[in-house]
């Protein structure tokens, strides 16, 4: 018989938990209905065991999963405060066969409840899963990373980046590796640039208490879009197993600093004044619930990177997201160097082909210069498409499979999580003294006009 995994959701009132926990859970039984899950919720508000059913089965109908409740084994909760070692040894009590914890709270509330697991005889095989930003910078990530060394092994400490679960993300190893056409030309000697780019349509909705005091940077830069590069630079590895895997991606953070280490040059940063998305009026950022305007908190954030290899020396990463802007827009786009000669007679630019990577859908566009339809000798753009899969599990699907299979393959290592905070903590130090203006854009704009169009 299979084992069964107790997940235990700390913070299981929030918002994380019902929008994105609970319906990926969902959607993972629905699909495996043989795995054997006791699903325990914990947090501070006085709920009893019939209300969380009730959450529990709402979110699971949100995604269309309702008849997935049934596959759940056990569903409780306990109300606790998770920083509090009485507590956490009350809602840590009969694991199962193996115990998953999964943070969904505050940076700050993890940490404080790490503090308080140094006292609790926690059961062999746990694993801790702990959401996004880990620490605050290099140092803290370090600090935290101490604190989880002396709980759990490493290879049971899953710091969660869901963008490693994106079906376009992993669909990239796909076309790179098993294609000796794209394998053979994956460096800077074909290549010349890579733009990874998450754009949203929206604002800040409500998030004032974490996203003022994070921003685009932390939030999905140094979070999100360092591993996404991290994937598409890796060298290949011998396999797709953990080690193997997170070594590969390592490696290219370790070699990652901002462009020619000059920050302030090589990063940029805005926010939205008000403005119209698709249709829905946005007060300007700084009139937002909850914003202190005093902090010059961005909501756009660009980063220009080099990795410092054999491969990909002297390529441009540029790295770029924001809120409140015209289009819901996330891609991985390749943009190589021109052909070395064209032929005399052949008529028209012939830029660089592009390969791009559309981030939901999931799709793949080569651009490539062909021969006009009227005139043979005239050269035109073309594109050629691809729909990709979209991937049996939504992203959190995806984390929450590697969780309840203790595989840490998609979960962002200790060293990593410190790179990433190397990379960019001299942004953010270039920033606090001023040295980056901090520019405008309307809501609905594509931003600053006076930044660099992207391909």
């Amino acid at each position: 018989m299979a084992a069964e995994t107790t997940l235990l959701i700390l913070g299981a009132t929030g918002d994380l938990t019902s929008r994105l926990l609970l319906p990926a859970l969902g959607q993972l039984l629905a699909r495996e209905p043989h795995r054997r899950v006791r699903l325990r919720g914990a947090g501070m508000e006085d709920w009893d065991d019939e209300h969380w059913r009730q959450v529990v089965r709402e979110s699971f109908a949100s995604g269309g999963f309702e008849k997935a409740f049934d596959a759940v084994d056990e569903s409780t909760y306990q109300q606790a405060d998770i920083t509090r070692k009485e507590d956490l040894e009350r809602i840590m009590a009969d694991p199962g066969d193996r115990l998953a914890m999964y943070f969904a709270v505050p940076p700050a509330v993890a940490a404080s409840a790490c503090d308080a697991l140094a006292d609790v005889k926690i059961p062999e095989g746990t694993v801790l899963a702990l959401e996004k930003p880990f620490g605050v910078d290099q140092a803290g990530a370090r600090d935290l990373n101490d604190r989880l060394a002396r709980l759990v092994p490493e290879s049971q400490v899953f710091r969660v980046d869901h963008f490693l679960g994106r079906s376009t993300t992993l669909n990239v190893l796909g076309v790179r590796f098993a294609n000796r056409v794209i394998a053979s030309v994956w460096s800077a000697q074909e290549i010349e640039s890579v733009v990874i780019r998450y754009d949203e349509t929206l604002g800040l909705e409500g998030r004032a208490g974490y996203y003022d005091h994070a921003g685009a940077l932390v939030d999905m830069i140094q979070s999100h879009l360092l591993q996404v590069m991290a994937v598409v630079a890796m060298e290949p590895p011998a396999t797709l197993h953990e080690r193997d895997f997170r070594d590969a991606t390592t490696a290219v953070l370790r070699a990652t600093r901002v462009w020619e280490d000059d920050p302030a040059t090589a990063s940029r940063r805005a926010r939205y004044t008000a403005g119209e998305v698709a249709g829905r009026a946005l007060p300007s950022y700084v009139d937002e619930p909850g914003v202190d305007p005093a902090l010059d908190t961005e909501t756009l954030a660009e980063v220009v990177c080099e990795v410092r290899n054999e491969r990909w020396a002297g390529v441009l990463f540029r790295l770029r997201s924001g809120k409140a802007l015209g289009g819901k827009d996330g891609e991985i786009v390749v943009t190589f160097r021109k052909a070395n000669h064209v032929p005399d007679g052949l008529v028209g630019p012939a830029p660089g082909s592009v390969l791009r990577f559309s981030l939901g859908p999931d799709h793949m566009d080569v651009e490539l210069n062909v021969n006009g339809g009227d005139d043979p000798f005239e050269l035109e753009r073309a594109t050629i498409g691809a729909d990709l899969g979209e991937g049996a599990l939504k992203a959190y699907g995806e984390v929450l499979s590697g969780i309840l299979d203790a595989d840490a393959t998609l979960a962002v290592r200790g060293d990593a999580a410190e790179e990433s905070w190397r990379i960019v903590d001299p942004v953010l130090a270039s920033w606090r003294a001023g040295e980056v203006p901090l520019d405008e854009y309307p809501a609905g704009s594509l931003g600053p006009d006076h930044w660099p169009a992207l391909p």
